[in-house]
């Protein structure tokens, strides 16, 4: 059991973190800016993706930090996500520069981010419902930690490079591959409607949030449900992928955005 001084500095960001999303919203609401069901979503969608796959990351970075060094690991972060930010502004402005200038009518448009949404909202919720209901085993991340950890001790290091490159191979990968689920959501959800900025906020504090409870926690945040944060993000995905495959085809909702409730 871990008692957090009131004091703390990561505490305090946190709760300064909080805060400003508070503030975020309200301002939404209430400055003649209503924020739409979309938005709600949306925010919340990549919020809880990017929490889960962050946490997976965490317990990579925090096994190879501790048994090898945090200088190595801390760059192999930072690398990767400065590369999913690339991936994202890349295919981002191809996609905006494209349906900007017409080239693309707007109601298949939708029905093809419907239909992507809606199977890998599916995917998420097979493999989580899989993972509850005991078929496939959940993801332990105190036991993948033990195991990393293991390995890394085990691995020869070399005293000559500045860089441990067995650290930093598998820091990257782990984050990047983590990741790219995340900016395919982003991506995705930020096209529809070009809402891309809704989405790159809230994976941003995602990232801060599980990256401040790792400095607090110091261990692998084996207590997060992951198998139920997976399956409500899979939820929000096919509700969304229905919703926009249906307008592709033509389909109207009686209460337009609000239906996604």
């Amino acid at each position: 059991m871990y008692i957090v001084p009131q004091n703390c500095f990561c505490v305090n960001k946190i709760i300064e973190m909080n805060r400003l999303v508070a503030k975020w919203a309200h301002s939404l609401c209430h400055n003649g800016n209503d924020m739409t069901s979309y938005q709600l979503f949306l925010w919340l969608s990549v919020f809880v993706a990017t929490t889960v796959e962050m946490v997976e990351a965490l317990t990579i970075i925090l096994a190879l930090g501790i048994t090898r060094g945090w200088r190595t690991a801390l760059i192999a972060t930072g690398a990767a996500i400065v590369t999913l930010a690339v991936v994202v502004a890349i295919f981002y402005s191809i996609f905006a520069r494209v349906t900007g200038e017409g080239n693309v009518p707007i109601m298949p448009l939708w029905a093809l981010v419907g239909g992507l949404l809606l199977i890998f909202g599916l995917q998420w919720m097979k493999k989580a419902i899989l993972r509850i209901g005991g078929v496939l085993e959940s993801r332990d991340e105190e036991k993948i930690y033990k195991r990393l950890t293991a390995s890394a001790k085990k691995a020869p290091k070399s005293k000559k490079d500045s860089i441990d490159w067995y650290s930093f191979v598998l820091v990257f990968k782990g984050v990047l591959l983590e990741g790219f689920e995340v900016v395919f959501i982003v991506i995705i959800f930020g096209s529809a409607r070009g809402e891309i900025g809704i989405g790159i906020g809230a994976s941003l504090a995602a990232l801060l949030f599980v990256a401040l409870l790792g400095v607090v926690i110091h261990k692998p945040l084996s207590r997060v449900p992951e198998s139920w944060m997976k399956l409500t993000v899979g939820i929000l995905l096919t509700t969304f992928g229905t919703y926009f495959g249906s307008e592709g085809v033509g389909i109207i909702w009686p209460l337009g955005e609000w239906a996604l409730l």
